[in-house]
């Protein structure tokens, strides 16, 4: 006898089951942002509500300018290259780096995400509330993590780290100083093949290291340019941490941006009761 069909009226009232956990800070102006990515996000109104007379409709609109790598957002394989050459072997030519963007490897090539997602609350299990400043989280720093939590950082896997650092993004200067990712840390990612690595920190890695082997922003180095694992930054996780869910379905969906080299998001992480 044939297992029955899920229908969709099963899958939205599972759905409606699930606590859901934004992990997307708001975008403001004055968020904090990556020096080399200044002024990050700009809002302006250029259509304002005016009194016009009883009964009359008005609109209100903006423009939105930020960057592609300000606020919670995806790295996009084009976004690093090491001697003129991309992930997968793609070299770096005027045919592929236009002044209109990249043909290869933009934004629009990653698909909806809805995948595995694995929590690493790293502070959490030093018993501190947030890492030091500056401070490169190791090898065995995340496998002591799986180990507590009882999980483990399988195939495919989106796995999002928590610093701590998430808790000061209000304080743009303290935010920024946080702690990050070191090289081995994503080595160690990487040979567990997950399908993205995401951090609560400004740039995964911290900006001021830099490896002899693989210079500066070095986790971007080996995730992105050596095993195409996409990267998510400044994620908002002290919510989900506080919940004490270490697994959970991961929800995200990058903006068919065609050439760019990264996409703001919105991230989710659902969990059933």
């Amino acid at each position: 006898m044939s297992e029955p069909r899920t229908t969709l009226t099963d899958l939205v009232n599972t759905f409606e089951l699930c606590a859901v956990f934004e992990l997307e800070h708001p975008r403001y102006v004055g968020a904090p942002i990556f020096p080399a990515h200044w002024p990050g996000f700009v809002y302006t109104l250029h259509r304002h509500h005016e009194a016009l007379g009883a009964g009359v409709r008005t609109s209100a609109s903006g423009t939105i300018t930020m960057q592609e790598h300000s606020g919670t957002h995806i790295d996009a394989l084009c976004h690093q290259a090491v001697e003129m050459q991309m992930f997968g072997g793609v070299e770096v030519t005027p045919q592929v780096q236009t002044p209109r963007g990249f043909t290869e490897l933009g934004a629009e090539t990653i698909a909806p995400i809805f995948r595995r997602g694995v929590l690493l609350d790293v502070p959490a299990t030093m018993g501190v509330e947030a890492l030091e400043p500056g401070y490169l989280v190791t090898a065995d720093d995340l496998a002591l993590t799986e180990r507590t939590q009882g999980v483990v950082v399988g195939d495919g896997d989106c796995v999002l780290i928590r610093t701590g650092a998430g808790s000061s993004y209000s304080k743009p200067e303290k935010y920024l100083a946080g702690a990050g990712i070191s090289p081995e840390a994503a080595r160690w990612l990487a040979a567990r093949n997950p399908y993205l690595c995401g951090a609560d920190n400004v740039a995964f890695d911290v900006p001021e290291n830099s490896d002899p082997e693989l210079g500066s922003l070095p986790c971007h180095v080996v995730l992105i340019y050596e095993a195409g694992i996409y990267i998510v930054e400044n994620l908002q996780l002290e919510d989900l941490a506080a919940s004490g869910n270490h697994e959970f379905l991961f929800a995200c969906l990058p903006l068919k941006l065609a050439g760019v080299t990264g996409s703001p998001v919105r991230p989710v992480a659902l969990v059933l009761p």
